[in-house]
C-alpha cells in the first residue's frame, strides 16, 4: 500500500509517455542490491534501503528505475531498438526530506544514431514538462561526460588519476579538491595511517597477501562482502592509491583543466567555444567534439529552443553509469530538478548483456513537478 498519494496529473503523464512510443513496464519493488552497489555510485549507495533474503542475498527497495528496466530487458532477451516507459515509487533517502516518492521516465535502448537519441531524450523531457507547466519557462543544463573524459585523457595523466577525476565528474567540490591535490603537494590528502601500517608490514608490495589480510580482517569483524567490494578489489584500490600519491600535475595542465571546467555558456555557443579551446590547448579531442557538435545539431532539429539550454563543462549527475550526455531540467530560476537523465552506453554490458547496447534515458520527479504546478498557480 503506497505511503504517499500519486499526483493527480499522473494518468495524463502516463498517456504522454505512451504517446512517445514507449512500452510501459513495471519492475519489482524489491531488487537485488548488487547492481546498485556496484554501478550507481557512492551518492546513491549511501541512501538506499538494504535488507537480506532468506539465503543471505543482499536486497534493496527499488531506489531508481534505470537499472531494473535494463535488467528486465536483458532477462527477457528483447531485441533493440526498444523504448520503455515507467511510472512508480522509488525508495531512497532524499536531501530535501522523505524516503519514498514517484518517478516516471523513458529508457531508450539500442538506437545506433546516438546524437538523435540524445536529442530525443532532451526534447521528450522538455515537452512532457511543458505540457504540465505551460505558463512557466523551463531551463536545461547540459554536460558531457565523454568530452570531459577526452580532455583528461589528452592531458596524458596516468590511468589511475584519469579514473579518479572521471569518477568525481559531477561533484564539483570533490573534483576541485582532487585537482588541488594533484597540483600542490601541500594540499594532498594526508597519508592514511592504516596504509602506513600495511606498508611497514610489506603487504602493499604483495597484492595477493594484502587481499588475504583484508579478507581475514573482514571475516573476523563479521563485515559482509555482499554489500561491499571484494577483498581483491579493496587491495587493488589501496595499492593504486599509494602509487598515485607521488603524481603531480604541472601548472600548464592544471590551467587547461581549470579553463575547460569553467566553461558555462549557451548551448548554441558551445561547439565553437570547445573547438577554440582544443586549438589553444593543443589537446586532441576531435572525436569527442564531433559527437558533441552532432548532438547540438540534433537537439536543434528536435525542436528544442537552444535559448533554454546551457552547456556547463563541469556539470555531471551523481550516478557512476553515465558515459556521455548528462542533463537536468528545472523551471528557470528555480533549484528543484524536475527531470534528469543522460547516456549510459556501458551499463547493459556490465549488467550482463551479451552485446554492447547504446542507451539513453531520463527520469521525472512527480512530487517536484506537482510543487512547480502549485507554485505556478499561486503566482497567477
Amino acid at each position: 500500500m503506497p505511503l504517499i498519494n500519486l499526483p493527480a496529473f499522473a494518468p495524463a503523464l502516463a498517456e504522454d509517455l505512451a504517446a512517445l512510443k514507449a512500452e510501459r513496464v513495471d519492475t519489482p519493488v524489491i531488487q537485488p542490491a548488487a547492481p546498485f552497489l556496484d554501478m550507481a555510485g557512492e551518492d546513491l549507495r549511501r541512501r538506499i534501503f538494504l535488507t537480506e533474503s532468506e539465503t543471505g542475498e543482499s536486497l534493496c527497495l527499488r531506489p531508481e528505475f534505470t537499472i531494473p528496466v535494463c535488467l528486465r530487458h536483458i532477462e527477457t532477451a528483447t531485441g533493440t531498438p526498444k523504448r520503455y516507459a515507467y511510472l512508480g515509487e522509488v525508495f531512497r533517502q532524499r536531501r530535501e526530506g522523505g524516503n519514498e516518492f514517484y518517478q516516471a521516465g523513458i529508457e531508450d535502448l539500442g538506437d545506433p544514431d546516438m546524437a538523435s537519441a540524445d536529442a530525443r531524450a532532451v526534447a521528450d523531457a522538455v515537452r512532457v514538462l511543458a505540457r504540465r507547466l505551460p505558463d512557466q519557462r523551463l531551463a536545461v543544463t547540459l554536460g558531457d561526460q565523454g568530452v570531459f573524459e577526452a580532455v583528461v585523457a589528452a592531458c596524458g595523466l596516468p590511468a589511475g588519476w584519469q579514473k579518479r577525476l572521471i569518477h568525481a565528474f559531477g561533484n564539483q567540490a570533490h573534483l576541485a579538491r582532487l585537482l588541488e591535490a594533484l597540483s600542490d603537494p601541500e594540499k594532498a590528502e594526508v597519508f592514511n595511517p592504516e596504509l602506513e601500517k600495511l606498508a611497514i608490514r610489506g603487504l602493499l608490495e604483495d597484492e595477493a597477501g594484502l587481499a588475504a589480510h583484508i579478507d581475514a580482517t573482514m571475516q573476523a569483524t563479521g563485515y559482509s562482502t555482499n554489500a561491499s567490494r571484494s577483498p581483491a578489489e579493496i587491495a587493488r584500490r589501496l595499492k593504486e592509491k599509494l602509487e598515485l600519491e607521488s603524481i603531480r600535475l604541472d601548472a600548464r595542465t592544471h590551467g587547461l583543466l581549470t579553463e575547460f571546467l569553467r566553461l558555462d555558456i549557451p548551448l548554441a555557443e558551445a561547439p565553437a567555444a570547445l573547438f577554440a579551446f582544443a586549438e589553444r590547448s593543443g589537446l586532441d579531442i576531435a572525436a569527442a567534439l564531433a559527437r558533441f557538435d552532432a548532438r547540438v545539431a540534433a537537439i536543434r532539429n528536435a525542436g528544442v529552443d537552444p535559448a533554454i539550454v546551457t552547456y556547463r563543462a563541469a556539470f555531471g549527475r551523481p550516478l557512476d553509469y553515465y558515459t556521455g550526455l548528462v542533463f537536468e531540467v528545472t523551471v528557470k530560476g528555480a533549484a528543484a530538478v524536475l527531470a534528469g537523465g543522460g547516456r549510459f552506453d556501458r551499463l547493459l554490458t556490465l549488467l550482463g548483456a551479451a552485446d554492447r547496447i547504446p542507451a539513453v534515458g531520463f527520469a521525472l520527479w512527480l512530487d517536484r513537478i506537482e510543487t512547480a504546478i502549485n507554485e505556478g498557480r499561486a503566482g497567477e
